[in-house]
């Protein structure tokens, strides 16, 4: 296994910031208290899930390339 040239670069890709906050998201959602939980319907946990990894799919999709002027 090797690592892909741009490497250092990798945290400024849509999809790599997409899959950080599925990692993320379920820590965050059990240090809520249960009164801001009780704010947030139940079905909008998996909305938000797939909401994000589809980011994650379309960001690995698109060109992040930044352009020369």
């Amino acid at each position: 296994m090797t690592l892909i040239p741009n490497w250092r670069r990798a945290w400024r890709w849509f999809s790599v910031q997409a899959l950080a906050i599925l990692a993320v998201l379920p820590m965050v959602w059990l240090q809520l208290p249960p009164d801001i939980k009780a704010y947030i319907p139940p079905a909008w946990g998996w909305a938000v899930f797939v909401t994000i990894a589809f980011g994650g799919i379309i960001g690995r999709l698109v060109d992040q390339n930044p352009k020369a002027p």
